[in-house]
């Protein structure tokens, strides 16, 4: 069989091209060239050239349209035994290449190419070509003249028109060489034989048979020579005489021949045009061939010599000639019948030939997996030859079906894929891929047949004596299959792979990547003295509403910032080193050392630092991979370079996450990182990088303080800052090498979480002190930048603006659990006043802490306020419990501010209020105590309608719209008022002599308020108080509240009331309101047993005067008096009490008292009065 043929094969004329003497491999390749286009001479071309000696047999030679075609076969090929019976298949010219500057001896030139057309009987011409000949080899070939051309040294298109003319007189040498075979032919005839029967004895009876058939089987030869001059019409009359005689003489073999050849004249006639009428006709008459072609196999010549290659070569030209995808099922029938008859060749050769011209066809119609089947059986074919000219011809062949089997290597797809930006940027893109694209790149059922193909590839590069191919098969191989191929096959393949490095020279590349697996894990954030923020140079604080470079989604200094995560920017500086983490995985059987690794970067403005890595067996290990950007611009990692097993190669990102996808939908085989242990990492988003140019940078260090700072919750210390470049506005501009020392004062509010001050990060400088909520240490920030570019727009300096830097400087400050707050709650004590008793003596505490007793009686009633009018009846405490779980004892000291009266017309706030504490409390080591405070002091003087617009509203809505309050606003002054009654309230704690801090309580007073507040805040509308009149005097009347408090409070303390006299005394009301209040007032007298005294039989207290029913009206925030005089008759313990009934009471009194309904009678009582009285019964 012979490789690419066609129906057209009939009609080529073959020439054996020699190089004769020495002929450099570059010139001989380009004087090939030059033949190669010259396979075609049309007739019309050749007539000067040629002489008609005596009438031609082409009686029909087309010489305006015909052509003549030929073959040029480099260094020849021996004879084929089939030559009579396809005279294509002859040698018919040959043409030797000569280099006279190699070869300056003409006449050893000649003498060489007559040796070499020895070896060619069928050859008809013969030319040597001398190519560039000096100028004596010019002179001296001019006289030789003969069958040696000389083409004199000239450009190249002059050569080819010379050569052009040459092959124009070696058509025409042909064409009458082809008429005189004929007209010889026709006349004297010729034996012709095949391989079928040139074996078998000549008995008289089988050369009587060859005579019968000489005549078919010349006129059939004729017709091959008729077709070989381009004279289709002649040929296909010779045919036809042929195939009449054929038929008559049983010679099925010529016949199909004869048959054959008709066909190609029938082509060759139309000109190269196709259509249905014409395909129909081929198709069968060339059926018609193998047909005839199957009936000429002989059982006896089966052993020896088949015509099986005829039918098969016959069916390959008729699937070439329908060769189309319309037509592909027909010619994938014809091709399996093709490949079946394989099994029935002799000749492992012809084989070879069948198969590549199979996966050809099933190549052209796109059936690529199986004209990679077959191609798989040509290498195998190839593999079975032993030898390194087969194994490289296998490999070559093997690698042209690794496309098809999804094996392909990195080198074969280069030409195709994107560009290195592109692939970079497919990161940016999130390094997805659609569904199909995973599909076709992983297909987990082909797993086997995969493996089978790169083993196979790795065993012809071996023997062929490649190791870069060797080794990236072997690579392909343990990267794709692992979790197929044991321990022992994949340390075979390491073994490979080191082998075949080490017949590679240091520093080879290959573009398939082996072990380990990479993918990229993070980009850490920038150190804290080096990140960098986005700059917006129309606002002082340009720093505002930035996020940090790194390409998080939260971090501490983000927070209420829009961010948008499906993009995220990082930029670097020139200069200044940067780290990428990557994870790698060695899911293999064995130890793997990569002797270096560093990040791949396309834009040439990145320098990489490698590092080298050990992985154990089956692990996974994150790496830091560094480097310092050199030059402005984007920066692009689409993965890493590795030097592993002896050969760099370049890991993609994107590699592995496809192959990732794939393992989470099935199609891989498995994911490497879980088969290592490690943990399933979400999709790193691939942010896109700047660098800009270098920026200022400070650098920190703390510096005086008590080095490891420890404090306590609440706890005040002083520490100092040292930072190298920036700050205060009168050092700026900072010069390099310049230093600020800031000093920082510290709080330990509250143990792992505090609020910042907001307001903190507005300053002009952006420093700013921050807590974070993971219970670290607190932080300074500092916000700076360089000088703004000197662009005289202000609007086109924003696009070039260099951004700023944030600096975090860490405070390494340990707060630990100090006093720890228990519970808090709201007491009511029932006190009732006594006549002579004083109350203890209150502690002042003034900024320093420092203690001293207050002999002043106006100040005593500012600590516990005693109203003249109710005694101490019903005091409230604030109980606070608090615990010390500390090694330390601590001093609980409690202060409370009021308002100074001397300030009254002063607008300073700051002395506004006046601090006065209680005496400390000591918590020893795991101990508790209970700080009591009073609330007393902090009730409003008057009871106002402010505070109950929202009962008012629900009572009468028509009334609520003509109200000055607001529900808003109400609410707001009532929150305000519990506020001011909170922060008024200091708990502080000392410890030792320098250890001093203060409790946050303000949430635990607020929570035992909630419910009590208007309790505590909110006077009675009515206050009641009872005073003595003594020696019947009438008292001075009272103008100030201060004033009647020093008379009571003294007339108190002259002693008790003695019995049996008549003890003039006066009750005091008081209207707290704004309104009139019209009340029904009752005095009451109690003794110890809570009898009523002054009624019944029974009565021990005589008394003058009314004490019930008395019907009184009280002006707005005054009050009145009501005198009455007792008479005990038994000496004791008397109570006295007074009550009030209300009239006509308004909505502001029936909320104070928390009515249910209108109607209720609103009843109001004073405080017990004591009163002690002595003598005798």
């Amino acid at each position: 069989m012979e490789p690419d043929v066609s129906i057209e094969t009939s009609s080529v004329i073959r020439i054996a091209v020699l190089p004769i003497g020495t002929v450099p491999p570059s010139l001989l390749r380009e004087y090939q060239t030059m033949l190669l286009r010259q396979q075609t001479i049309p007739q019309s071309a050749i007539s000067s050239f040629y002489t008609e000696h005596q009438k031609s047999p082409f009686a029909h030679q087309p010489w305006d349209t015909g052509s003549l075609r030929f073959k040029f076969i480099l260094g020849g090929a021996p004879p084929s035994p089939w030559e009579d019976f396809q005279s294509n298949r002859k040698i018919l010219a040959v043409i030797g290449i000569c280099h006279c500057p190699s070869s300056p001896d003409l006449d050893s030139v000649i003498d060489q190419f007559n040796s070499a057309c020895k070896s060619y009987a069928s050859a008809l011409v013969h030319r040597c070509f001398a190519f560039c000949p000096g100028d004596s080899q010019l002179e001296d070939g001019s006289k030789k003249g003969g069958n040696l051309k000389l083409f004199p040294p000239a450009d190249t298109q002059t050569q080819e028109m010379h050569l052009q003319t040459m092959m124009q007189d070696i058509a025409a040498s042909l064409l009458m060489e082809f008429e005189k075979w004929v007209l010889k032919a026709e006349s004297a005839g010729t034996i012709l034989k095949t391989p079928l029967d040139s074996q078998a004895s000549l008995n008289s009876e089988e050369v009587l048979k060859a005579k019968k058939r000489r005549l078919a089987r010349s006129q059939k030869t004729i017709g091959d020579y008729c077709l070989l001059a381009g004279s289709p019409v002649d040929a296909s009359a010779h045919y036809a005489t042929s195939q009449e005689l054929a038929r008559l003489t049983g010679d099925y073999f010529w016949f199909a021949g004869a048959l054959e050849g008709g066909v190609c004249a029938l082509l060759l006639d139309r000109m190269g045009q196709k259509d249905p009428a014409m395909e129909e006709e081929v198709r069968y008459r060339y059926n018609s061939v193998i047909v005839h072609y199957r009936k000429s196999f002989i059982q006896d010549n089966a052993q020896r010599v088949s015509p099986l290659s005829f039918e098969l070569e016959a069916t390959l030209k008729l699937a070439r000639f329908l060769c189309r995808r319309e037509l592909a099922k027909e010619v994938v029938e014809l091709l399996t019948s093709a490949a079946d008859g394989a099994k029935s060749l002799i000749d492992a050769s012809d084989r070879l030939i069948l198969f590549v011209e199979i996966a050809r066809l099933y190549g052209t119609i796109g059936y690529q997996r199986k004209a990679a089947f077959f191609s798989r059986q040509i290498a195998q074919l190839y593999l079975q030859q032993e030898n390194r000219l087969a194994a490289i011809s296998a490999m070559q062949v093997l690698a042209m079906t690794t496309k098809a089997y999804r094996v392909q290597s990195r080198t074969s797809t280069s030409e195709h894929s994107l560009p290195n930006k592109q692939i970079g940027s497919s990161h940016v893109d999130g390094g997805k891929m659609h569904h199909h694209s995973v599909v076709s790149l992983f297909e987990s059922q082909w797993s086997s047949l995969q493996m089978v193909v790169l083993r196979e590839i790795l065993l012809s590069a071996v023997r062929a004596g490649d190791p870069l191919a060797a080794w990236s098969a072997a690579a392909r191989l343990l990267r794709s299959y692992y979790p197929l191929i044991t321990p022992a096959g994949q340390n075979g393949l390491a073994s490979a792979l080191s082998n075949s490095a080490d017949r590679l020279p240091s520093g080879t590349r290959c573009a398939d990547p082996s072990l380990p697996f990479i993918r990229l894990y993070s980009f850490p954030l920038h150190p804290s003295q080096m990140d960098i923020v986005k700059r917006n140079p129309e606002r002082e604080d340009w720093w505002a509403g930035s996020a940090p470079s790194g390409p998080f989604i939260y971090t501490p200094f983000s927070k209420g910032e829009s961010n948008d995560s499906s993009k995220q920017d990082l930029i670097w500086v020139v200069g200044e080193p940067v780290q990428v983490l990557v994870e790698l995985a060695n899911p293999c059987g064995f130890d793997l050392r990569v002797d270096s690794i560093y990040l791949s970067v396309h834009s040439g403005n990145f320098d990489a630092f490698p590092v080298s890595v050990n992985l154990p067996t089956n692990s996974s290990k994150v790496i830091t991979l560094s480097g310092i950007p050199t030059s402005v611009g984007p920066v692009t990692i689409p993965g890493c370079m590795v030097h592993c097993f002896g050969v760099v190669t370049e890991h993609l990102f994107k590699d592995v996450d496809n192959l990732l996808l794939g393992a989470t939908q099935g199609l891989v085989l498995s994911d490497p990182f879980r088969c290592c242990g490690s943990a399933k990492l979400r999709n790193v988003s691939f942010p896109n990088i700047s660098v800009v140019p270098p920026l200022p940078l400070l650098v920190p260090h703390v510096g005086g303080g008590d080095g490891a700072i420890i404090l306590y919750e609440g706890k005040n210390q002083d520490c100092v800052i040292s930072v190298a470049c920036e700050t205060l506005k009168a050092a700026l501009p900072l010069k390099p090498g310049s230093e600020v020392t800031i000093p920082v004062t510290l709080k330990a509010w509250q143990l792992g979480l505090v609020d910042p001050d907001p307001a903190a990060g507005k300053s002009a400088f952006g420093s700013m002190m921050r807590h974070f909520k993971d219970g670290s240490s607190p932080a300074v920030v500092i916000h700076y930048a360089g000088s703004l570019s000197s662009s005289g727009d202000p609007s086109t300096v924003g696009s070039s603006v260099p951004p700023g830097r944030r600096l975090v400087v860490p405070l390494q400050i340990c707060v630990l659990q100090g006093l720890s707050f228990v519970k808090a709650r709201l007491l009511s004590m029932e006190i009732p006043a006594h006549v002579g008793e004083n109350l203890p003596m209150p502690v002042h505490v003034d900024s320093q802490s420092t203690e001293r007793a207050i002999g002043s009686e106006s100040k005593l009633d500012r600590l516990v306020k005693i109203d003249p009018f109710r005694g101490s009846w019903g005091l409230r405490f604030l109980e606070l419990e608090l615990s010390n779980p500390t090694d330390v004892v601590f001093d609980i000291s409690v202060s409370v501010q009021l308002e100074n009266p001397s300030s009254a017309d002063n607008d300073s706030a700051d002395q506004d209020a006046i601090e006065y504490g209680y005496p400390k409390t000591r918590i020893d080591r795991d101990c508790s105590a209970r700080v009591l405070i009073p609330l007393e002091h902090f009730k409003l003087p008057i009871l106002d309608g402010s505070f109950f617009m929202k009962d008012i509203q629900a009572d009468g809505p028509a009334g609520s719209r003509n109200s000055s309050f607001s529900e808003k606003n109400a609410k707001a002054e009532l929150n305000a008022s519990i506020k001011n009654l909170i922060s008024r309230i200091k708990v502080r704690w000392q410890s030792g002599r320098n250890s001093s801090g203060e409790l946050n309580i303000k949430d635990a007073i607020q929570a035992a308020l909630q419910a009590s507040v208007m309790d505590v805040l909110l006077p009675d509308p009515l206050t009641f108080g009872f005073r003595l009149v003594r020696n019947g005097l009438e008292p001075a009347k009272l103008d100030s509240t201060n004033e009647l408090n020093s008379s009571v409070q003294s007339s108190a303390s002259k002693g008790p009331v003695l019995a049996h006299e008549m003890t003039p005394m006066e009750v005091l009301v008081r209207n707290n309101t704004k309104d009139l209040i019209k009340m029904s007032l009752s005095i009451t007298c109690r003794d110890v047993a809570g009898e009523n005294c002054v009624e019944g039989a029974k009565a021990t207290v005589l008394w003058a005067g009314i004490l019930s029913g008395i019907t009184i009206e009280i002006p707005p925030l005054q009050e009145i008096k009501h005198s009455f005089s007792l008479y005990f008759l038994v000496p004791g313990e008397y109570t006295l009490v007074a009550a009030a009934l209300i009239d006509d009471a308004n909505d502001i009194l029936r909320a104070r008292a928390r009515t249910h309904s209108p109607d209720e009678p609103i009843f109001c009582c004073g405080p017990p009065y004591n009163v002690r009285v002595i003598g005798t019964a």
